[in-house]
């Protein structure tokens, strides 16, 4: 199932400036997503990260995986609308080569485990096939 901006803003709470998911694929229901996006000159983070030598902050590249899982986990929980998808944890995140302007970037994201209500996702971000990062992450769904 292929979401557009608009269905994306429907499942997470997160707004411009800081929502980084273009469109997101949804592989398997609630397990697997793959989404992209493409980190334009004018990102506001370009300004000091880095004057004359442009790169995606780190953590910009995790927020993005954890928003893809986000999606993968909040359509499969669209019987509940008042959730929250609560970032806990980041684990094992690697940096290989830097993201750079006008950059299109893949973030696949695969469902690791579940105990209760906390989710926990392996991604990896790529531009042309080539490995740029991963991580281990997990999230916290609440109710109400």
């Amino acid at each position: 199932m292929k979401l557009n901006y608009e269905q994306i803003l429907d499942l997470i709470p997160h707004r411009p400036p800081f929502l980084f998911i273009d469109d997101c694929e949804i592989i398997e229901d609630g397990k697997k997503g793959i989404a992209s996006r493409v980190f334009k000159n004018d990102e506001y983070f370009f300004k000091g990260h880095f004057p004359g030598n442009p790169i995606v902050p780190g953590v910009i590249i995790v927020e993005a995986l954890a928003q893809t899982a986000g999606i993968v986990v909040s359509q499969s929980l669209k019987e509940y609308p008042k959730k929250s998808v609560l970032f806990m944890s980041v684990n094992k995140a690697k940096f290989r080569k830097p993201i750079l302007p006008d950059d299109k970037i893949i973030f696949n994201v695969d469902f690791i485990n579940k105990v209760r209500n906390v989710y926990k996702f392996y991604g990896i971000a790529t531009r042309d096939g080539s490995k740029l990062s991963e991580a281990e992450f997990s999230a916290m769904i609440t109710y109400g």
